[in-house]
């Protein structure tokens, strides 16, 4: 989606602290964000979704009518709604409630209390990957390629696997084109952060493991014993091309 500004962005906060939802408010609107939504439980959000897509969403947890995860599992249920980028915000802060939320397709997961110059540069990171702004550039023109016997559309966002087809996340999008823009060569953690994330690889390593499990249960065949998408020990990840290019190349 192309937008003017990154200020242009609609922003909906969920959050049942009265109090931390007016703070953060007033912090987005100071930051320059003039279309922020704030709710307090899941019903006023489910409302918010249907007067208008958001295009990014700060999520909490521990909600009176329900939780952050299942109302993030609905969020992504929505046809229009799949590929909105979501912060969780919560006072949970162990590893399990974090791997759970990214495992769901959160963006990124931050803890309660946090710096509000921290969130403000992190939301700024992720809508600057998630959107393109001012004048759009062209893409390529070969944005499409094969991996066994699943097709990749980068531009579609899609992989497509006989009758089945699974959309990609944001990140896995993003993944997948850092990946193939270095064509079977080596593409270090750290370099794959920086692509990805904005961010060193030791700060964002679980969240790296969350997001290429996923992955890899898309493109495939047998994600416990990765053909395509494989681990240099210790260095980083190489997407297998050579035969994908060449079969993909047959199809013209």
């Amino acid at each position: 989606m192309n937008k003017e500004t990154i200020y242009d962005n609609r922003i909906l906060l969920v959050d049942d602290n009265e109090e931390l939802r007016s703070m953060l408010k007033k912090a987005l609107n100071k930051e320059g964000y003039e279309r922020v939504d704030t709710v307090g439980d899941c019903r006023g959000a489910l409302r918010a979704l249907e007067q208008g897509r958001p295009d990014f969403i700060i999520l909490d947890i521990n909600l009176p009518d329900g939780d952050g995860f299942s109302l993030m599992k609905r969020i992504r249920e929505r046809e229009d709604c799949g590929d909105i980028p979501v912060l969780f915000l919560s006072a949970r802060d162990k590893d399990a409630d974090r791997l759970t939320g990214l495992g769901l397709g959160a963006d990124d997961y931050m803890v309660k209390p946090f710096l509000k110059k921290e969130l403000l540069l992190r939301m700024q990171a992720i809508l600057k990957r998630s959107y393109t702004y001012g004048r759009e550039e062209k893409a390529p023109e070969n944005r499409t390629f094969v991996l066994g016997d699943r097709v990749v559309d980068l531009d579609a966002a899609t992989v497509t696997h006989g009758d089945d087809i699974e959309s990609l996340t944001v990140k896995e999008l993003r993944i997948l084109e850092t990946l193939l823009a270095s064509r079977g060569k080596i593409v270090t953690f750290d370099n794959l952060c920086k692509a990805v994330w904005d961010a060193q690889y030791y700060t964002y390593e679980n969240t790296v493991m969350v997001h290429m499990r996923r992955l890899r249960e898309k493109v495939e065949e047998d994600p416990s014993n990765p053909r395509w998408i494989v681990t240099q020990r210790g260095i980083g990840y190489k997407l297998n091309t050579e035969e994908a290019v060449r079969k993909s190349e047959s199809r013209k």
